[in-house]
C-alpha cells in the first residue's frame, strides 16, 4: 500500500503522522524532532494545545526543508468568525514559523453558533483561494453538521478529523466522509482516549484487547502497530502521539506487514459504539472557550 494519500483537492500526504495532542509545550520540541528524525513527515498541532510554537521549534531543529514536512492546525472556537479566523491564520504561523500551512481545520462545528462556524469556514476558503492553505478541512463534524457546512459554503472538506479506534469506529460517520469525498483522519487512532484520566471511571486499554493480542502475536508486532496498520489499510489518515523515543519508532514502524480482510473484520467488532471524547454538541464557546495567545 502507498504511504501517501490524495486529497480531493489532489494534495497528498502521507498517511501516518504524528500528533501533539496533551503534549506539554517544554517537551513538545524534542518530540517533534525525534518524530520527524524517524521518519514522520506530518505534524498535527492545534491553537488549543498550545503547543504550536514548539512545533516550529521541533520543525527547525530537524534540518529538514519547509517542502518536506505537511504541517496542520486547527482553529479553535475561540476565533471563529471571518475576520476573527484569518486572524487566527496570522497567530498560528507566526508562532509555527512558516508563511503556509498544509492543511488548516475547524476545531469543533460549534452547532449552538453555527453562523460563526460558516463564517470562519468562509475564511478558510479565503484563505485557500489565497494560497496561504493548500488545503483546508473540520474536525468532529458530525454527518449534519457536514451537510449544513455544504450548504451554505463551496469548498469540499479535504478533511475531516475525527475519533476513530477498535472500541469506536464511527462506522456512520466514516461512510458520511467517503461518500462526500472527505477524508477520514483519525484523532485517538489507538484508543488512548479510552484510558486517558478525566472521562470517566469505565476505560478499558485496548492495547490489551484480547482480540488485538491474538493478532499482534500473529504478526510479531505490538497492540498499538496492529491499530495503525488497521486504519492505513481502510484508508484513513491516522496520527498518534507520544513523547517516548521508543513508542515514536514504534508507531512508525507499521509498514512491513499486512492484515487479513479476516482480521480486519475481527477489529471492527470491538467497536462498542461509544465515544471516549466529549460529544461535539456539547462543545460550546461559553463552556470551553478559551483566548487563544496572540504568541
Amino acid at each position: 500500500m502507498s504511504t501517501d494519500l490524495s486529497l480531493n483537492n489532489g494534495v497528498r500526504l502521507p498517511a501516518l503522522g504524528f500528533g501533539v495532542f496533551q503534549t506539554p509545550p517544554e517537551e513538545t520540541a524534542v518530540a517533534v524532532e525525534e518524530a520527524l528524525r524517524v521518519g514522520y513527515r506530518l505534524i498535527d498541532t492545534a491553537a488549543a494545545y498550545g503547543n504550536e510554537r514548539g512545533v516550529g521549534e521541533g520543525i527547525r531543529r530537524s534540518g529538514l526543508t519547509r517542502g518536506d514536512i505537511f504541517i496542520e492546525t486547527k482553529v479553535w472556537i475561540s476565533d471563529y468568525g471571518y475576520d476573527e479566523t484569518l486572524h487566527a491564520f496570522e497567530k498560528a504561523v507566526g508562532k509555527l514559523g512558516v508563511d503556509q500551512l498544509d492543511l488548516l481545520i475547524l476545531h469543533q462545528p460549534l452547532p449552538s453558533e453555527f453562523d460563526l462556524t460558516i463564517d470562519a469556514y468562509r475564511a478558510l476558503e479565503t484563505l485557500l483561494a489565497d494560497g496561504k492553505v493548500r488545503a483546508i478541512g473540520v474536525s468532529n463534524f458530525l454527518p449534519d453538521h457536514l451537510d449544513r457546512l455544504l450548504d451554505a459554503t463551496t469548498v469540499v472538506p479535504a478533511v475531516n478529523q475525527i475519533e476513530v479506534h477498535p472500541y469506536f469506529r464511527n462506522t456512520d460517520l466514516l461512510e458520511k466522509d467517503d461518500k462526500l469525498g472527505i477524508l477520514s483522519q483519525a484523532w485517538s487512532p489507538i484508543g488512548g482516549i479510552t484510558f486517558y484520566p478525566g472521562w470517566g471511571d469505565d476505560r478499558r486499554s485496548t492495547l490489551e484487547d484480547p482480540t488485538l493480542v491474538e493478532i499482534a502475536t500473529a504478526h510479531g508486532k505490538t497492540t498499538a502497530q496492529v491499530m495503525l496498520r488497521w486504519h492505513l489499510q481502510q484508508g484513513r489518515q491516522a496520527i498518534p502521539k507520544s513523547v517516548s523515543p521508543t513508542r515514536i519508532a514504534e508507531n512508525f514502524d507499521i509498514f512491513d506487514f499486512t492484515l487479513t480482510d479476516a482480521e480486519l473484520a475481527s477489529i471492527d467488532t470491538l467497536d462498542t459504539g461509544a465515544r471516549g471524547g466529549p460529544e461535539p454538541e456539547a462543545i460550546t464557546r461559553a463552556a470551553w472557550g478559551r483566548e487563544i495567545p496572540e504568541a
